[in-house]
């Protein structure tokens, strides 16, 4: 019959002692150096930045590490274990930033890059004592001694070898993403980032129109929706759902086009005609901005898209393809052109002359202003949603065409 141990047989106290044994004893390096020979399980840590300090879910993660390299090499494995620190990223550059007060990337720049990465090399390791101390003290068995560090010249030459070799073999091209982007902090952020940052905020809600130049609906006008009217300057195309019904209606002095089923956003109003959205598709229109007349490639034409919304909007969307991801793929499969006005600190350039310089939300108030002016805005509203703000420097993200080397990982699926 199972008896009841001793109380404390299992306490902090044994957990020392036992820690003591094998530091003494070198287990940890014994368990390795006795499977040599036997078929390999390499561990290579996924690191840590050690310019935090470590926390509960570390604490899990590592566990399960170790019960699995464990469990490896019971099986008879050897399982060399080698550390790392993550030496790179935000988190270092941003706790230097404020400790440097700087405020902008413009400001990192007068100060010295390489300044500014002497500093960050000499934070990074702020707290790597206490993560040794967590590491022992968990008994998660790591070679902290020859850990590798991504500053390290023989890390990141291991990168370039890496990169060399995937282009060598034509896996490695460059293209367009559209990734969401904080312009303060001037970086891309991941979609668990992007997660991390959402708020409820209030946006301009206009509806737009565009004047049909050619096609049996010439001289008619398609209504667009858009929350982002900083965006319309960079208009390329019109997408419409080609077996959806639309139809054309008399509103004030137009004739409107949208999609039957969104037609009662603009009220009571008499429905003149009805017909499919693949009717619509070729025809060309007349942009409200002409800013990408000079960009090469086709432009100002509406293509069929099977994803466009009928639960929002008008059933027309507008593409603006340097600003959104759907936006971007459609016009690229239609082989339209591309057009990014917007600078890295998401202020827009001198080819849109008439906002040069504005940081593209406080653009907003004067797009509608100039929409308004030239008789193109069916009407304005404000739209509460919730919108990604950066979860560092709160600052509203865009969804900005990033240029970006692709590796063509589907070329290799089979392998």
């Amino acid at each position: 019959m199972f008896k009841r141990p001793k109380s404390g047989i299992f306490g902090p106290s044994k957990e020392e002692e036992i820690l003591k044994f094998w530091n003494e004893n070198k287990i940890f390096e014994k368990s390795v150096e006795s499977r040599k020979g036997a078929p390999l399980f390499r561990f290579l840590e996924g690191p840590p930045t050690a310019n935090g300090l470590p926390h509960p879910g570390h604490i899990r993660t590592r566990t399960i590490k170790d019960v699995v390299l464990r469990y490896k090499t019971m099986l008879g494995y050897y399982v060399p274990r080698s550390a790392g620190w993550d030496t790179h990223g935000l988190p270092v550059e941003l706790e230097v930033q404020a400790e440097l007060g700087l405020k902008s990337k413009e400001e990192i720049e007068r100060y010295g890059i390489e300044r500014f990465g002497e500093a960050c090399k000499a934070n990074v390791f702020k707290y790597e004592r206490e993560w040794r101390r967590m590491t022992e003290r968990i008994g998660f068995w790591l070679d902290l001694e020859h850990a590798y560090i991504t500053f390290k010249n023989e890390y990141i030459e291991s990168i370039w070898w890496s990169l060399k070799n995937l282009y060598e073999r034509g896996l490695l091209y460059k293209g367009f993403k559209v990734v969401p982007y904080c312009p303060k902090d001037g970086t891309p952020l991941s979609s668990h980032e992007v997660a991390q940052g959402y708020e409820e905020t209030e946006d301009p809600s206009i509806y737009v129109k565009f004047r049909l130049l050619n096609g049996i609906h010439a001289g008619k006008k398609l209504v667009a929706w858009t929350t982002t009217p900083w965006t319309l300057p960079s208009n390329i195309a019109l997408a419409v759902k080609p077996d959806a019904e639309y139809v054309s209606f008399k509103y004030q002095d137009d004739v409107l086009i949208c999609a039957k089923q969104r037609v009662k956003v603009f009220g009571d109003v008499q429905i003149l005609q009805s017909f499919s959205g693949s009717e619509l598709i070729g025809s060309s229109y007349e942009p409200p901005f002409d800013y990408a007349k000079k960009v090469e490639g086709k432009k100002y034409v509406v293509v069929g898209y099977e994803g466009v919304s009928l639960e929002e909007g008008t059933g027309v969307v507008h593409m603006a393809p340097a600003f959104g991801e759907e936006d971007y793929e459609v016009c690229k499969a239609n082989s339209l052109a591309f057009f990014q006005p917007v600078d890295s600190n998401g202020k827009f350039t001198s080819e849109v002359s008439e906002f040069k310089g504005l940081f593209v939300k406080d653009a907003d108030p004067l797009i509608i202003r100039y929409l308004k002016e030239r008789n193109l805005l069916v009407k304005s509203e404000r739209y509460k949603h919730n919108y990604p703000f950066c979860w560092r420097c709160g600052s509203p993200l865009l969804y900005y065409a990033w240029p970006t080397w692709f590796v063509k990982t589907t070329a290799r699926k089979e392998k």
